[in-house]
């Protein structure tokens, strides 16, 4: 099942109880308000689903793994509400993989920055290959990550997530996040990250749902209140989204990659 999107899509492959969700945008997988909310909703879907044993999340693409925030949809956000409403969609993704009761595995094959740094954290079990360097960009625009935080402190401990937001400009290694914890694996090649992948999955496949439920129960227990935070995190960047220093930040990242294109 794919569901087309402007520019991009999410799809859904399924085969003997394992779940391939796959997300993609044209602009290094971005992304904007209609695919995080069709990404939300596919994982929930998948979440109830009797039949999904488990989840691998992936995205399109052989470089970037996911480069957060839509910049083309920032710049059209005129209120507060409108920015709340925007990163509400990054909140509901990230609230959705940790609600879903089956374990969500998440394939890396590219760099992260931003909100895709979030969704790398929310999964359950990340495999990633050499390169996969990852970046919080967001005080660099003039916001900072308050949606993705709670997650990615909870997988990497507040010093290693302080580091990643103070220094916003700075790529930190594939080796870095594996040592940090947010990857569990780290492959030199392609094909041994698509075997781990493939082991793990047939594996989980065949384990009793009901104890990998209570399993992941446990391994989130702390984060009930999430709903409510993560929207409230949201406010707070849709406000800030607004300043000036951020429109100007975003004109000047926009035009650095458009001469770089040249």
């Amino acid at each position: 099942m794919i569901t087309e999107l402007n520019g991009g899509y999410v799809k859904t492959e399924k085969e003997h109880g394992i779940t391939t969700i796959e997300f993609y945008h044209e602009q290094a997988n971005s992304m904007p308000g209609k695919l995080l909310e069709t990404l939300a909703q596919t994982i929930h879907s998948e979440g109830v689903n009797p039949n999904t044993r488990v989840m691998i999340l992936r995205s399109g693409g052989n470089t970037t793994f996911c480069s957060g925030a839509s910049f083309e949809e920032l710049e059209t956000i005129k209120t507060p509400e409108e920015g709340a409403h925007y990163f509400r969609g990054v909140a509901k993704v990230i609230n959705a993989m940790r609600k879903a009761p089956q374990f969500i595995i998440a394939r890396i094959q590219g760099k992260s920055l931003g909100g895709g740094v979030g969704i790398v954290a929310a999964a359950d079990y990340a495999i990633a290959v050499e390169g996969a360097d990852i970046k919080l960009t967001e005080l660099a625009i003039g916001i900072g990550p308050f949606v993705i935080g709670p997650a990615v402190q909870r997988k990497i401990g507040l010093s290693s997530f302080t580091q990643l937001t103070i220094d916003s400009n700075t790529w930190r290694s594939a080796d870095w996040a594996r040592r940090k914890g947010l990857y569990a694996e780290l492959h030199p090649e392609l094909s041994g990250m698509e075997d781990s992948i493939e082991r793990l999955s047939f594996t989980l496949s065949h384990s009793n749902p009901e104890a990998m439920k209570e399993l992941k129960r446990e391994f989130w227990s702390g984060t009930e209140t999430w709903d409510e935070l993560l929207k409230e995190r949201a406010s707070i960047s849709g406000r800030l989204i607004l300043s000036d220093y951020s429109r100007e930040a975003i004109q000047k990242f926009k035009s650095k990659t458009k001469t770089r294109s040249l």
